[in-house]
């Protein structure tokens, strides 16, 4: 009796270990979960990592930080695949390791991976939640490879298995997700309601339903759950990255930037969340941040995108087209993955052969490539792709490149250009501020400067007509006359819009602007130089060199 009685009580504290370890299993699991969903990639990878070392034969640890590979903005299928693959080396049946496999293969396109998730699932006899869920959650991952309808089934039976000891709320989150694939809104509102009955961080549900509401462009109830996202827990990333989407929505630059800086500092340092902030800075215009970003990480990063973004900003911020050809073509050299090629990508290669093909002094070989360009550019234009206005960019660089910032920061600088820099930087929707750095830089001649200046009002009043008058009067200072000639028109259609009044006190600057845009059209376009020219003289009839161009173009 004494041994049954001590024997009951080793098996009452093995059982009591053994259940705690589960517990602070799923504890840590759970937690890892969480960083994953407040974008806090790095601390999820170190918690998986760490559950690697505690636990290195337990197969389902590789799962956990192998997905957390795919989870992150530029998935790194290499790092996931040699994760899933040391879980299959200790458990040759894993099924979520089995799964992960699979997942990348759907995620690279081959439709075969959705009849082996489907195997793999039927082989689990679909006991366990988990498995399911998981099986679910690749079938929903990849936005141009899923299978909703597939994953809405495993989901459904993962949550009826869960009930009896709680059910997780991304089982909800994934549910809601795999509906809008389907684009069943109202289904996911479901399932997103379903969600914040049981999520201990209801951002979480309120930043998705915003960002449902978004996809519906119902823009008041969006911004009023992003609100109440914020207003629950202030250090919910997702939640200011769904808020820098919606202030991009509304064109509010100012906003966006504050928004991405809100999120730098409350999602973690992963290199990989770095990289899409550079990328969101960038298509925010907002270059010096972007590059900020850029370079902090750009060592850290091995995937190959680093090159193409690296590329994307010595084109557009600095005009330096030799490093950004450089960094493009190491992006196509190095990316294994082919299909991660964009056509914007084939876009901007045509603009830089188009740089280059300025140049170029034989004119067979310019009209060669000149026809590449356009042929590259137009991949872009048929894909409809608007990382770059194609057209504008192709003037810009015919002409020689727009406004460069190292060229500003280089250029002529005076102490009101130093205090306002500052002031702009303090608060970026300060329009006096701005407008007063625009021509505090135009008084110094630094016209690099004031076109980015004019480029920052123009984001932050889009119908205030003189800031394009402006910018065309410094392209036209450094001798840009395509781009001068653009901000001209810009300049004359916001005019065209105003009230007979507002018109009337635009008069004389209107008349300056036909003139101006006549004058650079009489050898490319006679008959619109001669509707420019005469529209100028109308405008102001006692303004001399309208006329003398009008006259000038009338015989020919």
């Amino acid at each position: 009796m004494k041994n049954m009685i001590t024997y009951s009580k080793k098996m009452a504290l093995g059982t009591g270990v053994f259940l705690f370890s589960n517990f602070m299993f799923g504890q840590t699991v759970q937690e890892g979960i969480a960083n994953l969903d407040s974008h806090k990639y790095a601390k999820a990878k170190q918690i998986f990592t760490e559950m690697i070392a505690k636990a290195p034969t337990e197969a389902d640890n590789y799962f956990y930080l192998g997905n957390s590979y795919l989870s992150q903005f530029d998935p790194s299928f290499e790092l996931a695949e040699e994760n899933f693959k040391k879980g299959l080396a200790i458990d040759s049946k894993n099924y979520l390791n089995k799964i992960g496999l699979a997942s990348i293969k759907l995620a690279q396109g081959n439709k075969a991976a959705v009849a082996e998730i489907q195997k793999i699932v039927s082989d689990s006899r679909e006991r366990d939640a988990e498995v399911l869920y998981r099986a679910a959650e690749a079938l929903t991952m990849f936005e141009k490879h899923n299978a909703p309808d597939v994953a809405i089934g495993y989901l459904e039976k993962a949550i009826d298995r869960s009930k009896k000891g709680g059910v997780p709320a991304h089982y909800y989150y994934t549910l809601g997700d795999a509906y809008r694939l389907k684009k069943d809104p109202g289904s996911a509102m479901s399932a997103y309601d379903n969600a914040s009955a049981v999520a201990k961080n209801k951002a979480s549900v309120f930043t998705r339903m915003a960002t449902l509401w978004m996809a519906a462009n119902q823009w008041k109830q969006a911004q009023d759950n992003i609100n109440k996202a914020i207003a629950i827990d202030p250090t919910y990333a997702p939640a200011y990255k769904a808020m820098a989407t919606y202030n991009y929505t509304f064109q509010d630059s100012a906003k966006m930037t504050q928004n991405l800086i809100d999120y730098t500092k409350y999602a973690d340092e992963d290199p990989y969340t770095m990289l899409e902030i550079a990328k969101l800075h960038f298509t925010n215009d907002d270059f010096a941040n972007a590059k900020t970003v850029l370079n902090k990480v750009f060592d850290k990063v091995e995937d190959p995108i680093k090159y193409k973004l690296k590329a994307y900003l010595d084109y557009h911020a600095d005009h330096n087209y030799a490093s950004a050809e450089q960094n493009l073509t190491k992006f196509f050299t190095e990316v294994k993955d082919k299909t991660r090629i964009q056509p914007a990508d084939q876009g901007l290669q045509g603009l830089l052969i188009a740089a280059k093909a300025k140049d170029e002094q034989d004119a067979s070989k310019k009209a060669q490539m000149m026809a590449e360009a356009q042929n590259k550019i137009a991949i872009a234009k048929n894909a409809q792709d608007k990382t770059l206005n194609w057209d504008t960019e192709l003037i810009k660089v015919q002409g020689g490149g727009g406004a460069s910032l190292a060229a500003a920061d280089s250029g002529p600088s005076s102490p009101a250009i130093v205090a306002l820099k500052k002031k702009v930087a303090a608060n970026p929707q300060d329009a006096e501020a701005i407008v007063q750095l625009g021509a505090a830089y135009q008084e110094v001649q630094n016209w690099d400067g004031a076109i980015l200046t004019w480029d920052k009002m123009i984001a932050l009043s889009p119908t205030w007509a003189y800031s394009y008058y402006a910018k065309g009067a410094s392209y036209q200072q450094m001798g840009n006359h395509e781009m001068a000639e653009l901000a001209y028109e810009q300049f004359i259609n916001i005019v065209s819009k105003q009230t007979p009044e507002e018109q009337l006190t635009n008069k004389e600057t209107l008349s300056y602007a036909y003139y101006l845009v006549a004058y650079y059209n009489q050898e490319k376009n006679l008959q619109k130089a001669k509707d420019y020219a005469a529209k100028a003289v109308e405008l102001n009839p006692s303004y001399a060199d309208a006329i003398a161009l009008n006259n000038q173009l009338a015989s020919k």
